[in-house]
Protein backbone atom coordinates (compact mmCIF):
# COMPACT_ATOMS: atom_id res chain seq x y z
CA UNK A 1 0.00 0.00 0.00
CA UNK A 2 1.72 3.42 -1.24
CA UNK A 3 1.24 6.70 0.89
CA UNK A 4 -1.83 7.40 -1.01
CA UNK A 5 -3.80 4.20 0.18
CA UNK A 6 -4.03 6.21 4.12
CA UNK A 7 -5.05 9.62 3.15
CA UNK A 8 -8.59 8.53 4.55
CA UNK A 9 -7.12 6.66 7.46
CA UNK A 10 -4.39 9.18 8.79
CA UNK A 11 -5.69 12.73 9.97
CA UNK A 12 -3.92 15.65 9.55
CA UNK A 13 -2.06 16.35 12.39
CA UNK A 14 -0.15 12.98 11.83
CA UNK A 15 0.68 13.59 8.90
CA UNK A 16 2.43 17.18 9.93
CA UNK A 17 3.84 14.29 12.47
CA UNK A 18 5.06 12.24 9.24
CA UNK A 19 6.44 15.07 7.31
CA UNK A 20 8.33 16.53 10.14
CA UNK A 21 9.78 13.13 11.05
CA UNK A 22 10.99 12.74 7.26
CA UNK A 23 12.63 15.93 7.42
CA UNK A 24 15.30 14.91 9.81
CA UNK A 25 14.99 10.68 9.17
CA UNK A 26 14.24 10.22 5.43
CA UNK A 27 12.12 7.19 4.88
CA UNK A 28 15.52 6.33 2.83
CA UNK A 29 17.72 6.31 6.17
CA UNK A 30 18.78 2.88 6.46
CA UNK A 31 20.86 3.23 3.49
CA UNK A 32 23.45 5.60 5.35
CA UNK A 33 25.70 3.99 7.25
CA UNK A 34 25.62 3.29 10.59
CA UNK A 35 27.18 6.81 11.41
CA UNK A 36 24.94 8.44 9.36
CA UNK A 37 21.93 6.63 10.40
CA UNK A 38 22.39 7.88 14.41
CA UNK A 39 23.28 11.16 13.55
CA UNK A 40 20.00 11.93 12.08
CA UNK A 41 17.90 9.91 14.27
CA UNK A 42 19.34 11.90 17.01
CA UNK A 43 18.72 15.20 14.91
CA UNK A 44 15.30 13.84 14.49
CA UNK A 45 14.58 12.73 18.16
CA UNK A 46 15.94 16.61 19.40
CA UNK A 47 13.53 18.26 17.20
CA UNK A 48 10.57 16.31 19.02
CA UNK A 49 11.95 16.56 22.68
CA UNK A 50 9.95 17.61 25.49
CA UNK A 51 11.85 19.14 28.50
CA UNK A 52 11.39 16.84 32.03
CA UNK A 53 8.42 17.54 33.70
CA UNK A 54 9.07 19.36 36.83
CA UNK A 55 10.23 17.39 39.97
CA UNK A 56 11.89 14.29 38.65
CA UNK A 57 15.01 13.76 39.70
CA UNK A 58 17.26 11.99 37.45
CA UNK A 59 20.99 10.12 38.16
CA UNK A 60 23.34 8.20 35.45
CA UNK A 61 24.80 4.96 37.07
CA UNK A 62 25.74 1.65 35.95
CA UNK A 63 23.83 -1.30 36.72
CA UNK A 64 25.60 -4.92 36.25
CA UNK A 65 28.10 -3.09 33.70
CA UNK A 66 24.93 -1.56 31.64
CA UNK A 67 24.58 2.30 31.82
CA UNK A 68 21.10 3.44 33.03
CA UNK A 69 19.21 6.78 34.05
CA UNK A 70 17.30 6.33 37.13
CA UNK A 71 14.08 8.85 36.88
CA UNK A 72 12.07 9.63 40.62
CA UNK A 73 9.26 11.75 41.92
CA UNK A 74 9.65 10.27 45.53
CA UNK A 75 9.31 6.63 47.43
CA UNK A 76 8.36 4.46 44.65
CA UNK A 77 7.62 0.07 46.03
CA UNK A 78 7.65 -0.64 41.73
CA UNK A 79 9.94 0.19 39.58
CA UNK A 80 9.30 0.49 35.29
CA UNK A 81 12.80 -0.75 33.26
CA UNK A 82 12.49 1.10 29.43
CA UNK A 83 14.33 -0.16 26.78
CA UNK A 84 14.36 2.31 23.91
CA UNK A 85 13.09 1.29 20.44
CA UNK A 86 15.60 2.29 17.01
CA UNK A 87 16.04 -0.92 15.29
CA UNK A 88 18.63 -2.19 18.20
CA UNK A 89 21.29 0.26 15.93
CA UNK A 90 20.42 3.86 17.00
CA UNK A 91 18.86 5.65 20.13
CA UNK A 92 19.99 5.65 23.56
CA UNK A 93 19.54 7.31 27.47
CA UNK A 94 18.91 10.69 25.51
CA UNK A 95 16.71 9.60 22.79
CA UNK A 96 13.53 8.63 24.74
CA UNK A 97 14.93 10.90 28.24
CA UNK A 98 11.88 12.89 27.78
CA UNK A 99 9.22 9.71 27.75
CA UNK A 100 10.75 8.38 30.86
CA UNK A 101 10.62 11.41 32.35
CA UNK A 102 7.00 11.61 31.52
CA UNK A 103 6.56 8.11 32.61
CA UNK A 104 7.44 8.62 36.04
CA UNK A 105 5.99 12.14 36.35
CA UNK A 106 2.84 10.77 35.70
CA UNK A 107 2.97 7.84 37.52
CA UNK A 108 4.98 8.70 40.62
CA UNK A 109 7.13 5.11 39.82
CA UNK A 110 10.62 5.01 39.65
CA UNK A 111 11.82 4.75 36.03
CA UNK A 112 14.76 3.23 34.74
CA UNK A 113 16.06 3.47 31.15
CA UNK A 114 18.49 1.24 30.07
CA UNK A 115 21.48 1.49 27.32
CA UNK A 116 22.02 -1.31 25.88
CA UNK A 117 24.69 -2.34 23.47
CA UNK A 118 24.26 -1.28 19.65
CA UNK A 119 24.36 -3.17 16.34
CA UNK A 120 26.68 -3.77 14.66
CA UNK A 121 29.15 -3.23 16.75
CA UNK A 122 27.68 -5.71 19.23
CA UNK A 123 26.24 -8.59 17.91
CA UNK A 124 23.30 -10.81 19.11
CA UNK A 125 22.79 -11.34 21.63
CA UNK A 126 24.65 -8.31 23.30
CA UNK A 127 21.54 -6.26 23.77
CA UNK A 128 19.20 -8.45 25.02
CA UNK A 129 21.91 -9.86 27.52
CA UNK A 130 22.41 -6.40 28.51
CA UNK A 131 18.69 -5.78 29.10
CA UNK A 132 18.78 -8.98 31.01
CA UNK A 133 21.15 -8.23 33.69
CA UNK A 134 20.29 -4.64 34.15
CA UNK A 135 16.93 -6.08 34.91
CA UNK A 136 17.94 -8.36 37.54
CA UNK A 137 20.48 -5.63 38.91
CA UNK A 138 17.23 -3.28 39.43
CA UNK A 139 14.91 -5.39 40.67
CA UNK A 140 17.46 -6.98 42.99
CA UNK A 141 18.04 -3.16 44.33
CA UNK A 142 14.39 -1.46 44.17
CA UNK A 143 12.27 -4.96 43.59
CA UNK A 144 9.50 -5.75 41.56
CA UNK A 145 9.53 -4.39 38.38
CA UNK A 146 7.65 -3.72 35.01
CA UNK A 147 9.14 -3.98 31.80
CA UNK A 148 8.44 -1.38 29.17
CA UNK A 149 9.49 -0.55 26.01
CA UNK A 150 8.94 0.54 22.25
CA UNK A 151 9.33 -1.12 19.18
CA UNK A 152 12.86 -3.07 18.92
CA UNK A 153 13.09 -1.76 22.82
CA UNK A 154 9.45 -4.05 23.15
CA UNK A 155 10.93 -7.04 21.80
CA UNK A 156 13.59 -6.66 24.35
CA UNK A 157 11.14 -6.48 26.95
CA UNK A 158 9.04 -9.03 25.74
CA UNK A 159 12.31 -11.58 25.89
CA UNK A 160 13.68 -10.36 29.26
CA UNK A 161 9.51 -11.87 30.32
CA UNK A 162 10.17 -14.83 29.20
CA UNK A 163 12.97 -15.30 30.85
CA UNK A 164 12.77 -14.04 33.63
CA UNK A 165 9.05 -16.34 34.48
CA UNK A 166 9.07 -18.17 37.11
CA UNK A 167 12.82 -16.53 38.82
CA UNK A 168 13.66 -14.26 41.64
CA UNK A 169 13.54 -11.17 40.01
CA UNK A 170 9.69 -10.55 40.13
CA UNK A 171 7.96 -8.99 36.98
CA UNK A 172 4.49 -7.42 37.74
CA UNK A 173 3.41 -6.94 34.01
CA UNK A 174 4.58 -5.78 30.75
CA UNK A 175 3.89 -2.89 28.51
CA UNK A 176 4.85 -2.94 24.66
CA UNK A 177 4.39 0.18 22.47
CA UNK A 178 4.07 -1.50 18.80
CA UNK A 179 6.01 -4.10 19.45
CA UNK A 180 8.15 -6.09 16.64
CA UNK A 181 7.83 -9.73 17.72
CA UNK A 182 8.97 -12.31 14.85
CA UNK A 183 5.77 -12.48 13.23
CA UNK A 184 5.81 -13.83 9.56
CA UNK A 185 6.58 -11.53 7.02
CA UNK A 186 4.84 -12.96 4.34
CA UNK A 187 1.20 -12.53 5.62
CA UNK A 188 -1.03 -9.68 7.60
CA UNK A 189 0.36 -6.39 8.60
CA UNK A 190 3.48 -7.50 7.31
CA UNK A 191 1.85 -7.04 3.81
CA UNK A 192 -1.08 -4.94 3.59
CA UNK A 193 1.16 -2.15 5.37
CA UNK A 194 4.09 -2.70 3.82
CA UNK A 195 4.95 0.56 3.04
CA UNK A 196 3.56 2.06 5.62
CA UNK A 197 4.77 5.86 6.68
CA UNK A 198 8.16 5.99 8.75
CA UNK A 199 8.23 2.26 8.83
CA UNK A 200 7.98 -0.62 5.89
CA UNK A 201 8.45 -3.81 5.85
CA UNK A 202 11.54 -3.51 4.33
CA UNK A 203 12.87 -1.50 7.11
CA UNK A 204 12.11 -4.23 9.63
CA UNK A 205 13.74 -6.79 7.39
CA UNK A 206 17.08 -4.55 7.33
CA UNK A 207 17.02 -4.52 11.02
CA UNK A 208 16.37 -8.09 11.68
CA UNK A 209 19.65 -9.15 8.69
CA UNK A 210 21.68 -7.03 10.31
CA UNK A 211 20.96 -8.27 14.45
CA UNK A 212 21.43 -11.97 12.97
CA UNK A 213 24.72 -10.97 10.04
CA UNK A 214 22.23 -11.07 7.45
CA UNK A 215 21.56 -14.66 8.26
CA UNK A 216 17.89 -15.50 8.71
CA UNK A 217 17.08 -15.64 11.86
CA UNK A 218 17.55 -18.94 14.22
CA UNK A 219 14.54 -21.09 14.23
CA UNK A 220 13.33 -20.77 18.23
CA UNK A 221 15.38 -17.92 19.84
CA UNK A 222 13.37 -16.22 21.60
CA UNK A 223 15.82 -13.89 22.89
CA UNK A 224 15.17 -12.17 19.30
CA UNK A 225 11.49 -12.70 18.87
CA UNK A 226 8.95 -14.24 21.33
CA UNK A 227 6.29 -14.91 18.91
CA UNK A 228 9.08 -18.08 18.19
CA UNK A 229 8.43 -19.67 21.81
CA UNK A 230 6.72 -22.60 22.18
CA UNK A 231 5.17 -21.88 25.29
CA UNK A 232 3.25 -18.34 26.83
CA UNK A 233 2.55 -19.71 29.91
CA UNK A 234 3.55 -18.03 32.81
CA UNK A 235 3.87 -14.66 31.77
CA UNK A 236 3.02 -11.65 33.86
CA UNK A 237 -0.30 -9.53 33.16
CA UNK A 238 0.69 -7.82 29.14
CA UNK A 239 -0.56 -5.02 27.78
CA UNK A 240 0.28 -4.19 24.07
CA UNK A 241 -0.24 -1.06 21.77
CA UNK A 242 0.18 -0.86 18.27
CA UNK A 243 -0.61 1.23 15.11
CA UNK A 244 -2.69 0.76 13.00
CA UNK A 245 -0.55 1.88 10.21
CA UNK A 246 2.73 -0.03 10.71
CA UNK A 247 4.04 -3.60 9.62
CA UNK A 248 4.53 -4.36 12.80
CA UNK A 249 1.27 -4.15 13.86
CA UNK A 250 -0.18 -7.68 13.64
CA UNK A 251 2.70 -8.78 15.75
CA UNK A 252 1.01 -7.64 19.02
CA UNK A 253 -2.41 -9.15 18.30
CA UNK A 254 -0.65 -12.36 17.82
CA UNK A 255 1.12 -12.07 21.38
CA UNK A 256 -1.51 -11.35 22.71
CA UNK A 257 -3.61 -14.34 21.39
CA UNK A 258 -0.62 -16.72 22.31
CA UNK A 259 -0.66 -15.31 25.91
CA UNK A 260 -4.71 -15.84 26.49
CA UNK A 261 -4.54 -19.35 24.92
CA UNK A 262 -2.20 -20.25 27.89
CA UNK A 263 -4.05 -18.99 30.58
CA UNK A 264 -2.55 -15.82 31.47
CA UNK A 265 -4.01 -12.22 31.13
CA UNK A 266 -3.14 -9.75 27.86
CA UNK A 267 -4.77 -7.11 26.44
CA UNK A 268 -4.20 -5.26 22.77
CA UNK A 269 -4.77 -2.14 21.79
CA UNK A 270 -4.40 -1.41 17.89
CA UNK A 271 -4.65 2.58 17.63
CA UNK A 272 -6.52 3.78 14.27
CA UNK A 273 -4.71 6.02 11.78
CA UNK A 274 -1.29 6.11 13.82
CA UNK A 275 2.07 4.80 12.53
CA UNK A 276 5.00 3.55 13.78
CA UNK A 277 6.64 6.03 16.55
CA UNK A 278 4.07 8.07 17.30
CA UNK A 279 5.10 8.45 20.82
CA UNK A 280 7.42 11.02 19.97
CA UNK A 281 3.53 12.94 18.49
CA UNK A 282 1.97 12.67 21.97
CA UNK A 283 2.14 16.65 22.58
CA UNK A 284 1.40 17.43 18.83
CA UNK A 285 -1.27 14.44 17.76
CA UNK A 286 -4.49 14.07 19.76
CA UNK A 287 -4.37 10.18 18.84
CA UNK A 288 -1.06 10.03 19.65
CA UNK A 289 -1.93 12.30 23.35
CA UNK A 290 -4.74 10.06 23.91
CA UNK A 291 -2.89 6.64 23.21
CA UNK A 292 -0.12 7.71 25.59
CA UNK A 293 -2.40 8.49 28.06
CA UNK A 294 -3.80 5.36 27.95
CA UNK A 295 -0.20 3.51 27.82
CA UNK A 296 0.73 5.52 30.97
CA UNK A 297 -2.83 4.34 32.85
CA UNK A 298 -1.73 0.56 31.53
CA UNK A 299 1.56 1.38 33.76
CA UNK A 300 -0.09 2.40 36.79
CA UNK A 301 -2.95 -0.19 36.49
CA UNK A 302 -0.17 -3.11 36.48
CA UNK A 303 1.17 -1.36 39.66
CA UNK A 304 -2.11 -1.58 41.60
CA UNK A 305 -2.30 -5.41 40.39
CA UNK A 306 -5.12 -4.61 37.26
CA UNK A 307 -4.64 -4.94 33.67
CA UNK A 308 -7.00 -2.41 32.05
CA UNK A 309 -8.83 -3.82 29.77
CA UNK A 310 -8.87 -2.67 26.37
CA UNK A 311 -11.44 -1.14 24.03
CA UNK A 312 -12.77 -2.91 21.19
CA UNK A 313 -13.83 0.15 19.43
CA UNK A 314 -9.66 0.88 19.21
CA UNK A 315 -9.27 -2.00 17.46
CA UNK A 316 -10.07 -1.80 13.81
CA UNK A 317 -11.14 -4.90 11.42
CA UNK A 318 -7.65 -6.02 9.31
CA UNK A 319 -7.62 -4.82 5.90
CA UNK A 320 -10.05 -6.69 3.42
CA UNK A 321 -12.48 -7.86 6.39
Amino acid sequence: MDSSGYLDRVDAPTWAFIRATEAQYPPDATLLDIAGQRRVYDAMCAVFRQPRPPGVTVWDEDRAGVPTRRYETGASALTVVYFHGGGLVVGGLDSHDDVCAEVCSETGLRVVSVDYRLLPEHPHPAAYEDALAATRAVAQAFGPVILMGDSSGGALAASVAHALRGGAAQVAGVVLIYPGLGGPMDRGSYVTHANAPLLTTADVQFYRLLRHAGKAPPAGDVTAEVLQDTSFSRLPPTAIFSAECDPLADDGRAYRDHIRAAGGRAEWTCEPGLVHGYLRARHTVPRARDSFARIVASVAGLARGDLPAGDPVRQPAPDGA
